[in-house]
């Protein structure tokens, strides 16, 4: 079977925000997909690719970004349909929130949306569809030539920690602190087709990959592929999916400059004749589930041999390396958060202080609202202030 890959001539850009529509007195999700997409036809429907759309339940929506050159264009673009969105929400009382896990609600109080693909989807799934109440970001980045897309995939599988551990959000789940930094992780990686990326020769080999999966019936199109990481090759990009909701536009952009600058690098470095790394399936596996659990005081697998290092000195050695990349993309700002990150705290820690602190999980809510609005963070955790490294 052979699969077009449309190359992309640059590092373009596209983001892929999914937000929570969350009640803003009672602080629990309210089921308006619907409406608020009625009332945004320009934005729901006009285009082929619409940059509002629905999500599994109705309490949720995705919101998309055209191709874009830079990390501030996506971002600009974001920001411009978010007001948007405000605009039909706040009158009555619904704010926009983002986050791995909803810290409250529970999945069975949840509308499905409408849609074909959404109830063949919980058909074929069951359980494991019907509880995912989750939200992430995916950022695709433009690759220039297919043959490049499956070594760049395979690397960047090193980095599935440090996306996840810089993003992770989601230490609630149905009003209960699951002692992960990241239960999205868990929720969304029951589904058979998704996890880490299959490490894989090349092109040839993802052709007869997909050839085989799709002869057996695991997956009725490559559409089904819910990979961390994955070729797009209607777009011509790489689809990195392992960040956690995110709920602040500047950490949006923190996310797209890494992912760019990542697959920059890598491109020019096969461009140069170089070889990529390509962990061990069982080193990208162990190092998801360390981020999952203990976030940025995770202890990642470097080697085949077992040698660890602390993933917060791993970013800070990572993001000096790629500086000069993203220099020249126009996104060093953005890439620098990962130190602001650091130093206070990845989402998933900002929402256990507040609790820490004596709040509650409204109080939880409270935060992710006032962060998605750009306010400031209300707590500040050093490191070593989490679960403990392993």
């Amino acid at each position: 079977m052979g699969i077009a890959f449309k190359t992309s001539e640059r590092a373009t850009l596209g983001v892929e925000w999914e937000l929570q529509l969350v009640d803003r007195s009672s602080r629990h999700l309210r089921q308006e997909a619907q409406r608020l997409l009625a009332a945004l036809p320009d934005l729901s429907s006009a285009a082929a690719v619409p940059p509002l759309r629905h999500e599994l339940m109705q309490s949720q929506v995705e919101v998309v970004t055209g191709i874009c050159e830079t990390v501030e264009e996506a971002k600009l673009d974001l920001s411009r349909n978010v007001a948007r969105m405000r605009e039909v929400l706040e009158p009555g009382g619904t704010t926009l929130t983002c986050s791995g896990t909803h810290p409250i609600d529970d999945w069975r109080d949840q509308e499905l949306s409408p849609g074909k693909r959404y109830g063949e989807l919980v058909d074929q799934m069951q359980w494991l569809a019907r509880r995912i109440l989750t939200c992430g970001v995916h950022v695709h980045v433009g690759v220039r030539g297919r043959e490049k897309a499956i070594p760049i995939v395979n690397a960047l599988a090193k980095y599935l920690p440090h996306f996840l551990a810089l993003s992770a959000s989601s230490p609630f789940w149905n009003g209960h602190d699951t002692g992960l930094a990241s239960a999205r992780s868990i929720v969304f990686g029951a589904l058979p087709t998704s996890g880490p990326p299959p490490n894989l020769p090349g092109w040839a080999a993802f052709e007869e990959y997909l050839e085989t999966l799709l002869r057996a019936g695991t997956i009725a199109s490559i559409k089904e592929v819910w990979w961390d990481i994955r070729p797009h090759p209607d777009f011509g990009t790489i689809e990195i999916r392992m960040f956690d909701g995110i709920p602040t536009l500047r950490e949006v952009g923190m996310a797209a400059a890494l992912s760019q600058s990542l697959v920059e690098m890598f491109d020019h470095q096969l461009d140069r004749g170089y070889s990529l790394p390509s962990p061990p399936s069982w080193v990208v596996k162990d190092n998801k589930w360390r981020a999952t659990r203990y976030g940025l005081d995770a202890r990642v697998i470097t080697d085949a041999h077992g040698t660890t290092v602390p993933i917060r000195d791993d970013l800070y050695e990572l993001v000096h390396e790629l500086t000069p990349v993203a220099t020249r993309l126009g996104c060093a700002q953005d890439l620098d958060l990962v130190f602001e990150v650091l130093d206070k705290g990845a989402s998933y820690e900002r929402q256990r202080a507040v609790v820490a602190a004596g709040g509650s999980l409204e109080d939880v809510v409270d935060l992710l609202s006032a962060e998605f609005e750009g306010g400031p963070t209300r707590a500040t955790v050093g490191a070593g202030d989490g679960a403990g490294a392993r």
